[in-house]
């Protein structure tokens, strides 16, 4: 059946479900088995929503599976409520992101009713996504990535915490938010500094939060320097630390010419991401007679 068809059938499975309903509502629905009736329809919606998917309309698919999701709870089924919200979300990321997002919500408030906060909290990370790519509400973003890491803190998800609070820091310092920023690296650094198979990342969360540093202050910034090395001495051997003092002499000698040089080098064996140029260029702006905002 062609994608047309199979629309036509899920619109007839809609009209049905609707009827059953209905007819649940009736004086008499006690003696005949109303619930009977709302299970029914809810199948009815469910096979509507999934032939609708089959279509690619993803907005009638999306309002299908919330239609289950509805009846769902209405018969005291939390779980399939929730199962059935997630799915109305998924297809709706694809026509109606705002949408999808209140469908999601609605699943989040009957995970967090049922206790389980760890599928509570990959569903805050598929909103945060959804406000990262779709709607660009970044505030939005780090309010969900928080949430998240507070509901995997609750479970002792560590990787996952780590993840979120990581996402939290790269925002909060894309938005000038640098305190944020820096508090999140630094117990970062800190917790994985310790551990044998993480510490190699420690280097990169300190040298992070020493960029912070140095876009509010140079001073601060060296202070920082010397924490992290008497911290973590491993740090001081690192290609980010070399990076670090050499900027910094740059940038007290006013010498953009250095500056920059130091990047390149730098950037000619690491190659830097978008939000570590972002940073970079920030603090080259701060040195007199900066010229053209490039750093290579």
């Amino acid at each position: 059946m062609d994608s047309t068809g199979k629309e036509r059938e899920a619109m007839q499975l809609m009209a049905e479900a609707e009827k059953r309903v209905k007819g649940s509502h009736s004086f008499l629905r006690g003696l005949f088995g109303g619930n009977t009736r709302v299970e029914e329809a809810c199948e009815m919606y469910t096979r509507a929503a999934n032939m609708f998917k089959i279509a690619k309309n993803w907005s009638a698919a999306g309002n299908a599976f919330c239609q289950a999701a509805k009846l769902h709870m209405q018969l005291q089924s939390k779980h399939d409520s929730a199962t059935s919200f997630v799915d109305a979300g998924n297809a709706y990321k694809k026509a109606d992101p705002q949408e999808a997002i209140n469908c999601l919500n609605a699943a989040i408030d009957i995970y967090t009713d049922m206790g389980r906060f760890t599928i509570a909290a990959k569903h805050h990370i598929t909103i945060a996504e959804i406000y990262e790519a779709e709607l660009v509400d970044i505030e939005k973003a780090i309010a969900h990535y928080e949430q998240a890491a507070d509901y995997y803190k609750g479970e002792e998800s560590n990787r996952q915490v780590v993840f979120c609070l990581l996402k939290v820091a790269a925002y909060a310092a894309q938005l000038e938010q640098y305190q944020k920023a820096i508090e999140i690296y630094e117990q970062v650094g800190t917790n994985t500094m310790d551990n044998p198979l993480l510490k190699y990342s420690a280097k990169e969360y300190f040298f992070k939060a020493a960029l912070c540093h140095f876009i509010v202050d140079e001073l601060n910034a060296k202070l920082a320097l010397e924490k992290y090395e008497e911290m973590f001495p491993a740090f001081t051997d690192s290609r980010e630390c070399k990076l670090l003092k050499k900027l910094l002499e740059a940038h007290e000698e006013q010498n953009c010419e250095a500056y920059t040089e130091a990047v390149k080098e730098f950037d000619s064996i690491s190659r830097l991401d978008q939000w570590l140029t972002t940073m970079l260029l920030r603090i080259k702006k701060s040195i007199q007679g900066e010229g053209d905002g490039d750093l290579k």
